[in-house]
């Protein structure tokens, strides 16, 4: 296997994939581990998901940054929609899969893995390939579909979404890993790492009724923030999302974000999608709010290329 890094882009370069990523902060989101990543963010292109993890998560630092030996942690796919792997609806299995295998590497007791869906939650995490791949790789896969899995929180700070109920594993766990496919959505131009969330709470339609992207926002004010966001662009929908049509609908990027900050991931994700960050509310109101960092022009950053 080969790899060396990309040369850094000046901030007017174009935005191909090799050029598309932001920065990220820790800052505020790595609280129970001291040491720091190696870098803000990693960004691969070129492999099969379990190749690219393999590759960033060793140039971040190791999962042992993020997963202690003894701890539980909470893997959180995108398992929305009862779609096969090659729509790219739902996050690559394979990517799910490893990145539980690293966490038990690093020492993890238990790992949860869950979606609140929108389509029939058995035929999502069956044909997504999900499930399958999650219990192949020693992880407890739980069902999100009964409001008694969920339990009252209160966001400080937020203007809409003060108070929401959020799944019981989120809040018992240690770690949470948060694994978002990136794709068009119909709603909000694009969803990812923020946008990921509305899958952990029980009423996204409220989020829906009133104003969607500070909602989106305002849920990353929680302090149950991801310790680690891995963004799947191997597969990525570039138009009728987030659910699809057909596989016209997909382009193979072949390409993988890994960022402690989720606003910046999104804001180098948008890029992946042609998109401006500042032009998608929820990224900009998100940045505003000091939850994160979409500036692209300020980077460290590692880029590789397999």
């Amino acid at each position: 296997m080969k790899r060396r890094d990309f040369v850094r882009k000046s901030a007017g370069a174009g935005i191909a994939a090799g050029a598309a990523f932001g920065f990220g902060g820790y800052g505020n989101i790595m609280k129970t581990h001291p040491e720091a990543p190696a870098y803000d963010m990693i960004a691969l292109m070129g492999g099969k998901p379990e190749a690219m993890f393999d590759l960033g998560i060793q140039e971040l630092g190791g999962m042992g940054l993020f997963v202690r030996k003894g701890q539980k942690v909470l893997v959180k796919p995108n398992i929305g929609w009862d779609r096969t792997p090659e729509y790219a609806a739902c996050t690559n299995p394979a990517l799910v899969k490893r990145i539980i295998e690293h966490c038990f590497r690093a020492g993890a007791k238990e790992v949860y893995v869950f979606d609140h869906t929108c389509d029939n939650w058995t035929s999502c995490y069956k044909n997504s390939g999900i499930e399958r791949a999650a219990k192949d790789a020693g992880a407890r896969v739980v069902p999100a579909n009964s409001e008694s899995y969920y339990q009252e929180i209160s966001i400080q700070g937020a203007k809409v979404l003060k108070n929401a109920r959020v799944h019981s594993v989120l809040l018992e766990t240690d770690v949470f890993i948060n694994v978002p496919v990136l794709k068009d959505h119909d709603s909000t131009r694009m969803t990812c790492c923020l946008k990921n969330m509305m899958g952990v709470v029980w009423d996204r339609g409220f989020w829906h009724r009133n104003n969607l992207h500070q909602c989106i926002a305002d849920y990353a004010l929680f302090h149950r923030k991801p310790a680690l966001n891995v963004i799947d662009c191997y597969n990525v929908m570039t138009k009728n999302g987030p659910q699809g049509v057909s596989k016209e609908d997909v382009a193979n990027l072949m390409s993988q974000i890994i960022t402690t900050d989720w606003v910046a991931g999104d804001a180098a994700a948008a890029r992946m999608l042609k998109l401006d960050p500042s032009g998608i509310d929820y990224i900009k109101l998100a940045h505003s709010m000091g939850i994160g960092n979409m500036n692209l022009d300020s980077l460290n950053i590692r880029r590789i290329k397999l």
